[in-house]
């Protein structure tokens, strides 16, 4: 047998009969209200949790459930308004409508209320896809049955304030899969039943939707409201008086949707205080400086004392984040654990596997036993302490879109016989990064380098599914079944390819990847990106050559549009995805490239681009990597040479001599925009200028 020797088997089986025949007694706790759109999770406390001391015999009773967050119309009150009373001196009056009369009329006074609207536009700029029981992020990772307890109960109770830690930030840091999520998870399914949870966050860099920084005390503020009934109303007026605090600076947004409103709020009788906030995956959320400076805002407030909860924050150990809580402002008030990679849960490692694979075995009847104790032990010894690598290796066995688990699980032995001598017994993260590899290795090679344009688009910031099947030129169908191949480590959430999310299990893979040292020639940045936008400046150099304008392109026929949709809304797509790949930061254009570039008809350009598809692109990024020589040659900036233009300002201008072309400008960026129709003595340059544009 591979791997260690069988002392080691039997000690991880030995491990193993000894956590089945242990039993836990569980207590009913009370289940808190949902917040609205949020699927309740049920899980009480364990009793090995519980602190030695006894918890108050009273908690606050939850209050009702926030308005619904979709956005809502006035709507009149339905209740009874205050009648105002007649005179008392009055003498009866009459008062005629042709053949009506009213006795003493009195008038109701209708308003529309502006009751529940501020907390509808903070709901609006806040992330209910971070929440801890949120269905985007169903089912959520978490601590198996009977594993990582030690760590769960070492955060409640600090959390309970029975343990001999009473600094107010827990700070949690590992590596990536050592399972950091899955005990924050665990710890706020355990603190919700018993109302000491007051708000979560789980961040994802490759969830659009989860990583935003201008987020993230809107988003604590909403769940707080949604707990503390006098703290809604005094947010609520706040949020209708000013709404511009939801977009105001991450300190401001701090002190008047949480330190002023606390202020104001019997934080005894209102039962928040000592509540938790768990803010999970802090590296996470976009940008460096805003992750410290979350931080500094949150130990600010612990120090001077201006809210009343426990903050347990969760991230890797990288580089600033370790400044920060390490800096003399910081460190006075948090303490540190560490989730290491380590061979010594290999116990709690074969209590999930032989629970999954007990799982997999009742629903397609296998016959037991199935895997053999071999096999399971080589599983274990292979994941190596990483609970991501192990939680993949199981999405990939039970992937329906395969030959079933038998044979996934076979290709996953062969595997690790394959790549131990490669991987080393003491480098767990080449090993998750073999079996990424294998995950692509996988998928048969018309589909791998489709998958590989999907993976290069979303690290490009296109995230929804309905602008990268556009792009790539894909149907519904198409799409789905291309992501099917990769549902070991991603999901597609959605009715339909509108609604549709990507939903990466981890940022692990798309990490693995985008790096070439790691995934080798399956890199979705590198040869590929480059070959790929070659592979499209060929495509528009065909078209350009053949086609007269929008109502007459000619498109190569080995490139056609799916469904019903134009061939110039085709030629769109393929255009803006052709800058985009221009734009790559570390990725220069040759000589040759950029040649072929400055040879392109520009001034056709316009002409040939569906109305309706105004996404923007960096002018900047591009000039950045190209030769030097070229630059003025394909995109400069200078004043429009439109003949009778009046505007005054620089404007970006595309190509040189008769064919260039004045775009559509964006602020710094610009955009294309069909220009057959400009306004009536106004310039291109000029007519269609907007502000800042996205492309998610």
């Amino acid at each position: 047998m591979p791997g260690r020797s069988r002392k080691f088997f039997a000690k991880l089986f030995g491990h193993h009969d000894r956590a089945a025949n242990s039993t836990q007694s569980e207590v009913p706790t009370p289940q808190p209200t949902p917040l609205p759109q949020q699927a309740p999770v049920s899980s009480p406390l364990p009793r090995l949790l519980q602190p030695a001391t006894s918890l108050p015999s009273t908690v606050p009773t939850p209050p009702p459930a926030l308005p619904d967050p979709e956005p809502l119309n006035p709507v009149p009150p339905t209740s009874s308004p205050a009648i105002l009373p007649p005179a008392a001196s009055s003498p009866t009056q009459h008062v005629h409508a042709h053949d009506f009369v009213f006795n003493n009329p009195q008038f109701n006074h209708f308003s529309p209320s502006p009751t529940g609207f501020g907390i509808e536009r903070l709901l609006k700029h806040s992330m209910p896809d971070a929440f801890y029981n949120s269905g985007a992020r169903y089912p959520p990772p978490k601590c198996h049955l009977g594993t990582r307890q030690d760590y769960i109960a070492l955060v409640t109770n600090w959390a309970l304030a029975v343990s001999d830690r009473k600094e107010p930030i827990l700070w949690m840091r590992g590596p990536f899969g050592v399972g950091k999520s899955a005990v924050a998870q665990s710890c706020a399914e355990a603190l919700a039943p018993i109302n000491k949870l007051a708000a979560t966050l789980f961040f994802s860099r490759s969830n659009a939707d989860r990583d935003d920084p201008q987020r993230v005390f809107t988003s604590i503020a909403y769940q707080v409201a949604a707990i503390c009934p006098s703290f809604r109303d005094i947010v609520n007026r706040r949020m209708i008086d000013d709404p511009a605090l939801a977009t105001a600076s991450l300190s401001t947004q701090f002190e008047d949707l949480l330190v002023h409103p606390l202020g104001k709020v019997d934080i005894t009788k209102s039962g928040l205080d000592g509540r938790v906030v768990i803010i999970d995956g802090l590296d996470e959320c976009r940008g460096t400086a805003a992750q410290c400076e979350i931080i500094q805002i949150i130990a600010a407030s612990t120090r001077k004392r201006t809210t009343p909860f426990h903050w347990f924050i969760t991230s890797r150990p990288e580089d600033a984040i370790i400044r920060t809580t390490n800096s003399a402002a910081v460190s006075s008030v948090r303490f540190c654990i560490e989730l290491p990679v380590s061979w010594a849960i290999d116990h709690e490692i074969l209590t999930y596997l032989t629970d999954e694979f007990k799982e997999i075995q009742e629903s397609y009847g296998l016959p037991e036993p199935w895997p053999s104790e071999e096999a399971l032990a080589l599983l274990v010894e292979h994941g190596a302490g990483l609970w991501i690598y192990v939680a993949t290796m199981v999405c990939f066995i039970k992937d329906e879109n395969s030959y079933g688990p038998k044979d996934q699980l076979r290709i996953v032995l062969e595997f690790m016989k394959d790549v131990s001598a490669e991987a080393g017994v003491n480098n767990p993260l080449a090993e998750m990064d073999f079996f990424y590899t294998l995950i692509m290795e996988q998928i048969p090679l018309k589909l791998r380098t489709t998958v590989r344009k999907i993976l290069l688009l979303h690290r490009f910031g296109i995230s929804r599914p309905v602008n990268i099947a556009k792009l790539l030129g894909l149907s519904t169908e198409q799409f789905c079944h291309t992501c099917a191949s990769i549902q070991s480590v991603m999901e597609l959430q959605g009715s339909d390819l509108d609604s549709m999310r990507m939903k990466f299990y981890h940022a692990s893979f798309l990490d693995v990847m985008k790096d070439p040292q790691r995934s080798k020639e399956l890199c979705i940045y590198g040869d590929f990106l480059i070959g790929w936008r070659r592979e499209l400046l060929v495509w528009l150099h065909k078209v350009w050559s053949r086609s007269t304008g929008s109502l007459h392109i000619m498109n190569p026929s080995d490139n056609i549009p799916s469904d019903d949709k134009s061939c110039a809304y085709h030629h769109s797509h393929i255009l803006f995805c052709f800058w985009w790949l221009c734009e790559a930061p570390a990725h220069q254009l040759d000589p040759q490239t950029a040649m072929s570039i400055a040879e392109l008809p520009f001034n056709k350009m316009l002409s040939l681009v569906a109305d309706g598809v105004p996404w923007p692109i960096n002018p900047i990024l591009i000039r950045n990597n190209l030769p030097a020589n070229f630059r003025d040659k394909i995109i400069r900036k200078g004043k429009c040479p439109i003949p009778g233009c009046t505007n005054t300002k620089n404007v970006w201008i595309l190509g040189h001599g008769e064919s260039e072309l004045v775009p559509s400008q964006q602020g710094d960026e610009f955009t294309l925009v069909n220009n057959k129709d400009p306004p009536g003595g106004v310039c291109i340059c000029q007519a269609r200028e907007r502000g800042p544009s996205t492309r998610k």
